[in-house]
């Protein structure tokens, strides 16, 4: 895997025509495996033979990975994300209870007047910039992290620093010493914002994960919280971000998309459903591990393998989505098919939140700069520097044409 990232698709379709299944180098030269088949990775999110758990990845039990390793937190962060079975189950509930359907939909209002005031702020930035702005800068980012920040109770002045260390933990390009800093920087910080709600909880996220507790009493304990935070704060606005800088993209360069949409014969919905198909914000997604030797559509995965969902190539398998799965198409039947949110018990928590931020903001952003178009062809945009992201750095758009 080329840890300064780049643009995933065309490697994909290499992948793609030799199997579902490749062997492939991590950083640090660890041997690993991508699943980039459709059917193949909907197997095996659900595989019951699959785990999460890092007491499965063969080459960390065996002291084989560096503490610096830039993957590293991905394997061994507490939380959902690295549970199985019944732990999985406990965590998920507890977070579950205070992630509820009600909260996200009393957000609806906060995120029109949120998008509202920074297209307010994109259209003074592109006055300022001779009529170009960074739409990813001044729009993409600020909206879902300003929303995760506000329910989760975290104070406006720690999200630029949230972002940047986000932004270090997902890069798969970091050195050793700049991956162990930001961890631990980003403990820190979750952990000062945790001990301020526990002298004075609000109604937000981190105090009722704080006194959240199941039926029988179990509490979230204080790694398994502070994990459950990065893991909401990063997965929560970083996805959300390459999700609605991609839309843009997409909708820019396939104009006659956009006038489906605007002339009322699709959907912002089904814009936000192909955005993921086409080109997942998410390329992909470390780790799981086969609990034993285990066979997928004719390769077989060494048990204890740590292996890489390829989101980003599942969604344009020309054998799922057609001979045309490269197309940006908004009124492709199969797009719900894609896996982009996951598949089986780790289906994204914040799926529901991530689908009504990027279609208000998508339906907000065009309808108020109908003439909007990149400012920079986008075969010259510069990528993100992870395998594990997909997307671009900036997004320098004209507003008016």
């Amino acid at each position: 895997m080329d840890p300064s990232g780049g643009c995933p698709h065309a490697d994909n379709a290499r992948l793609l025509a030799r199997g579902a299944v490749a062997p492939v180098v991590l950083p640090g030269e660890v041997a690993g495996m991508a699943v980039l088949g459709h059917d193949a990775l909907r197997e095996f999110l659900a595989h019951p033979d699959v785990a999460k758990n890092p007491l499965h990845f063969t080459t960390l039990q065996t002291g084989g990975i560096p503490a610096g390793w830039p993957l590293k937190t991905f394997a061994t962060v507490p939380g959902m994300t690295t549970a199985d079975g019944a732990d999985h189950k406990r965590l998920r509930s507890l977070v579950s209870r205070a992630f509820t359907a009600r909260r996200v939909s009393e957000l609806g209002p906060r995120i029109e007047e949120l998008t509202s005031e920074l297209l307010d702020g994109l259209d003074r930035a592109a006055a300022e910039g001779d009529g170009v702005a960074d739409l990813r800068t001044h729009f993409a980012l600020p909206l879902p992290m300003g929303v995760i920040c506000e329910l989760f109770g975290v104070d406006a002045g720690h999200q630029d620093r949230l972002h940047h260390l986000s932004d270090q933990i997902v890069a798969t390009d970091i050195d050793p010493a700049q991956a162990s800093a930001a961890n631990h920087e980003m403990v820190d910080v979750l952990a000062d914002i945790v001990a301020v709600r526990r002298k004075n909880p609000r109604d937000d996220l981190t105090s009722a994960l704080i006194a959240a507790r199941e039926e029988n009493g179990d509490r979230l304990g204080p790694h398994e919280l502070l994990g459950t935070l990065m893991l909401m704060i990063i997965a929560g606005h970083e996805t959300t971000l390459n999700l609605i800088t991609n839309a843009v993209r997409a909708l820019c360069t396939h104009r006659d998309q956009l006038d489906l949409v605007t002339s009322g014969r699709a959907s912002w919905a089904d814009v936000v459903e192909e955005t993921l198909r086409w080109d997942s914000p998410v390329s992909y997604f470390p780790f799981r591990y086969p609990t034993r030797d285990l066979t997928l559509d004719g390769t077989v995965i060494p048990k204890g393998t740590p292996v890489l969902a390829g989101y980003s190539a599942a969604g344009r398998d020309p054998k799922t989505h057609g001979p045309d799965a490269d197309g940006f198409t908004l009124t492709r039947t199969a797009s719900a098919r894609h896996l982009s949110l996951g598949h089986g018990a780790h289906y994204c928590l914040g799926a529901p939140l991530a689908r009504l931020e990027a279609t208000v903001a998508l339906e907000r952003l065009f309808t108020r700069f109908p003439r909007l178009d990149l400012a920079v062809p986008d075969a010259e945009l510069a990528r993100h520097a992870s395998f594990v992201g997909n997307s671009v750095r900036r997004l320098p758009v004209r507003l008016h044409g």
